[in-house]
């Protein structure tokens, strides 16, 4: 029973009770959301941010950030738009974008790791530095006529009216949840997300981890910005902008501290869905994006808070059971006669 309690009350279980619970008031409140089309749309609307949240979850438990995400998605976006208009082939000007997305996320890893900068700063300096770039890259302009065949790729569904593109999606979620919860490699961004010194004492090479893990975001983030491109056929220096809020919302609201060191995939899955879900369900509802946004940002900060409060009410707790302890001790003596001598 104890263990059973302790799953039933686990970060993993809430989250996937508050998923179900809110599609459930989603379907009861708004009819035109128990579709299949709906669930194609929604699903497609989620590909950006959970490619993106599987990178930042390993970022985070390691105790790192990076809020350049969605800037590299913009700039990949960019990339591709203007390799096409200059004369590439399809095949190149995608290779282009993903180059530029791991550029980027190697800048990153290079600048924290190597110099030892802090990782807030970083990325908070390359999210302004490459979005100007993706500006200067392809200016106000849109290109949009892309091969058909490129473009319906990110746009077809199956007869369920599940997206194609939710297979290699699907393949790569799993490859991450693989490599954090059954590798070694896994288990050392636990450590180094509890204790960077300690890890390394271990054998763990913490500096050249970490670089790998920019590198990798800078490469999804990049195959985020493609599909961006390709889903709304339409290539822009401003894609995805703002799409690192929802991402960083999603991965706290899914368990996983902002200090590091703890938290799972599947809680980050399904706060993923949460959100999107919420998002979908106010737009079906004509609600406008300024709302969107602050409820975005209201989870985030509950995803912050929520933490905390709870570590302070467990302190509490502990704090209190020594002193009722002593007091009842207090209250019941304990009669030993001298070593040697008996009662009379």
């Amino acid at each position: 029973m104890t263990a059973l309690w302790r799953v039933a009350r686990s970060r993993d279980t809430v989250m996937v009770v508050l998923l179900a619970s809110v599609c459930a008031v989603v379907w009861l409140t708004t009819p035109r959301f128990a579709s299949s089309t709906t669930a194609g749309f929604l699903l497609l609307d989620l590909v950006a941010t959970l490619l993106i949240a599987m990178p930042m979850t390993l970022i985070i438990i390691t105790g790192e950030i990076d809020l350049s995400v969605a800037s590299i998605a913009g700039l990949a976006s960019a990339c591709l738009g203007a390799g096409w208009q200059a004369g590439l082939s399809m095949p190149m000007a995608l290779l282009l974008a993903i180059v530029a997305g791991a550029v980027c996320g190697a800048i990153n890893g290079g600048l924290i790791t190597m110099i030892g900068l802090p990782s807030l700063a970083v990325t908070i300096g390359t999210l302004a530095l490459y979005r100007g770039l993706a500006l200067v890259v392809l200016g106000d302009n849109a290109v949009a006529n892309f091969p058909p065949a490129y473009a319906s790729f990110a746009t077809a569904r199956f007869a369920s009216g599940i997206p194609h593109v939710m297979v290699p999606v699907t393949v790569l979620v799993l490859g991450f949840i693989a490599l954090l919860h059954a590798t070694p490699a896994g288990r050392a961004l636990y450590a180094m997300g509890n204790s960077a010194e300690a890890a390394r004492f271990t054998g763990i090479n913490v500096a050249r981890s970490k670089f790998y893990l920019y590198l990798t975001s800078g490469v999804v983030s990049a195959f985020a910005g493609v599909f961006w491109t390709l889903r709304y056929s339409s290539a822009r220096s401003d894609n995805a902008i703002g799409l690192e809020l929802t991402v960083v919302a999603a991965v706290l609201l899914g368990g996983v501290s902002i200090f590091g060191g703890s938290g799972t995939l599947l809680g980050v899955l399904c706060a993923v869905g949460t959100i999107g879900v919420i998002n979908y369900a106010l737009r079906l509802n004509r609600v406008s994006d300024v709302v969107l946004v602050t409820i975005t940002g209201a989870l985030l900060i509950a995803s912050v808070l929520a933490p905390s409060l709870n570590q302070a009410i467990r302190e509490l707790r502990q704090r209190r059971r020594p002193s009722g302890t002593a007091q009842v001790a207090s209250t019941v003596t304990i009669h030993n006669p001298p070593l040697g001598k008996e009662e009379p």
